[in-house]
């Protein structure tokens, strides 16, 4: 029996924000909220299905010595041109991080500055 990744935990100033806007990348839906300001998101079916759900849990600053975590996403219904143009007006933005311009993804950032790419391929819905 192999594990697979049940959940992603991303630290960030303000998990509303982020919330509202990985919810519109990934058409995800606000799954849980606790006390302390920490938001699990995930698919409408819930927790515990083939796609990972994802913590935004409040941290004023980035823990030191700690990467943060970076998210790859794929269009599943439309080209890389579409979904780029889509991300950018739902707030992300260019990250330059040395890329060459010769890569197959873009480097984006979320609207706290976490960067993630947008990749090539196109997946199918599950």
């Amino acid at each position: 029996m192999a594990c697979r990744i049940s959940e992603l935990v991303l630290g960030c100033r303000d998990p509303e924000v982020l919330a509202r806007f990985w919810c519109e990348v990934l058409d995800f839906v606000v799954l849980d909220r606790e006390d302390d300001g920490t938001l699990e998101i995930g698919p409408r079916e819930g927790f515990g299905g083939p796609q990972p759900t994802i913590i935004l849990s409040r941290r004023d600053e980035p823990e030191p010595g700690k990467s943060r975590l970076h998210i790859d996403v794929n269009a599943t219904d439309r080209d890389q041109d579409a979904e780029l143009e889509r991300l950018l007006a739902l707030g992300a933005r260019r990250a330059d991080i040395g890329q060459t311009g010769e890569e197959q993804w873009h480097v984006l950032a979320d609207p706290e500055g976490n960067e993630f790419c947008l990749l090539k391929a196109r997946l199918n819905p599950l």
